[in-house]
């Protein structure tokens, strides 16, 4: 076996120095306070048994896609997906992606082209960002949620009259790291305003806002002004794969120039089922049931942030966290090695709250990352909540 090159070998070396090496965890029987399974659908027994009902009655006995969806992998449940997402979203077509971060990347590396401005958060999730990369179009990112930036950025190149070019202003409706949300109706507003088209990623917004769990531009009734929608189905809807949600053209485009779905082997009607019941479910009493949970949960988690304080400094709870009214709350804990004790400590209470280390985030801005979920106790916030204000 050949040894690593001493590149690769320098940098893992670098990382470990930094305490910034990452493995793979080990599933160990704790309480949850760290996936996107924020309505525990990924574990409903009922969900399971709807999603095998389902293929049965479509007498589907098929374990894979066996191709891409241009070739053999477009079974009979993809356009009944598509429909029931263009549907309940209310746009004009869906198209399914294998990943959110293939959709991400299918997108950005094809729509926006070379000429092309593409204004971004500098919050923006990594597969956004390897997207843009992968483009022919320029890439900026802008100060996070910072639409006055956002203006100054667009000036600059607004004032070289660029001929043709279009400029596409990307954020996240709720971002994954801090749980925090841009100003939606602002950025839609200046977008209209200004000729450009607005991209909004809603990965962990849905299942979380609006009546019916869709989304928080949908909450806001700004669904229908935007550019494009990027949903993803590994979180509140507990299963694999995303859509794009958009014009009947833009799906189109995508369909003969995003390479992540032309050269990569479809869902299987498996995966494709257990989005279909998903939605389902969601709309459903039980899921609008475990949506109430989660709402009252996320109040709850903030009330007991006001009412604790740390033992060692005195200062309330809320004080080291980022804002959030959504199901991802980040506890500030500057440093790899200080943010790693604190979550093997809870690690050792039962709690499984993962630290988020640098570089995925900003150095210094390291954080413990809770998320709330519908099947998590009042009991087991609060012990969580008060275990960590004896720490910090």
């Amino acid at each position: 076996m050949q040894k690593l090159p001493k590149k690769l070998q320098a940098r893992l070396t670098q990382r470990t120095q930094e305490n910034a090496l990452r493995k793979l965890p080990v599933s160990h029987n704790l309480i949850d306070f760290s996936s996107n399974d924020y309505l525990g659908f990924a574990k409903n027994e009922a969900l399971y048994s709807n999603i095998f009902q389902l293929l049965l009655k479509k007498g589907i006995f098929q374990n894979g896609a066996t191709g891409s969806r241009l070739l053999t992998g477009n079974h009979e449940l993809y356009p009944i997906l598509e429909e029931q997402l263009a549907i309940f979203h209310e746009e004009e077509t869906a198209l399914v992606f294998n990943s959110g971060y293939d959709a991400n990347i299918g997108f950005f590396a094809s729509v926006p082209q070379r000429g092309d401005v593409i204004l971004y958060d500098e919050f923006i999730h990594a597969s956004i960002r390897d997207g843009i990369k992968m483009s022919n179009a320029k890439g900026y990112k802008y100060k996070h949620n910072d639409l006055d930036d956002l203006a100054d950025k667009f000036k600059i190149f607004n004032n070289q009259k660029l001929q043709d070019a279009e400029v596409y202003v990307v954020t996240e409706s709720v971002f994954s790291m801090d749980g925090d949300t841009p100003e939606l109706a602002a950025l839609v507003a200046f977008s209209n305003a200004n000729n450009c088209r607005l991209v909004v990623d809603e990965a962990h917004a849905i299942g979380i806002f609006g009546k019916n769990g869709q989304g928080l531009l949908h909450d806001l009734g700004l669904h229908r002004q935007v550019f494009a929608r990027i949903i993803t189905f590994g979180k509140a809807i507990g299963a694999h794969g995303a859509v794009i949600l958009g014009s009947a053209s833009l799906k189109e485009y995508l369909l003969n120039f995003a390479r992540s779905i032309i050269y990569s082997t479809a869902l299987s009607p498996h995966g494709v089922a257990t989005v279909i019941a998903g939605y389902q479910f969601l709309q459903a009493q039980s899921g609008q049931t475990e949506m109430q949970l989660l709402q009252d949960n996320i109040s709850y988690f903030n009330l007991r942030l006001e009412a604790l304080s740390c033992q060692k400094e005195g200062l309330p709870l809320q004080t080291f966290f980022i804002p959030s009214s959504s199901a991802i709350h980040g506890c500030l804990v500057p440093g790899n090695k200080k943010v790693k004790s604190f979550a093997q400590k809870l690690s050792e209470e039962g709690f499984d709250v993962k630290a988020i280390l640098s570089p995925t985030v900003p150095e210094g801005s390291e954080r413990l990352r809770f998320c709330i979920h519908s099947y998590n106790s009042k009991e087991e916030i609060g012990l969580v909540l008060q275990l960590l204000s004896t720490y910090l």
